[in-house]
């Protein structure tokens, strides 16, 4: 039952990764626009988003 349950994550993870890829490309891009019009706040914002994107993203490769 185990091995049906990881197989089951493996499936859901795998099929994760390309739409969080997607907001990762979303997310730098709102980084560097922001970064552009030096709006302090939003650099912030999208700093914070990325590096939970980032954990993410680690946690479905492992």
């Amino acid at each position: 039952m185990e091995k049906v349950i990881q197989t089951l994550k493996r499936k859901d993870g795998e099929r994760r990764i390309p739409v969080l890829k997607l907001e990762i490309d979303y997310e730098l891009q709102t980084l560097y626009d922001a970064m552009q019009a030096s709006e302090i706040e939003q650099i912030e914002l999208s700093k914070g988003r990325l590096e939970e994107l980032r954990s993410e993203w680690l946690r479905l490769e492992a």
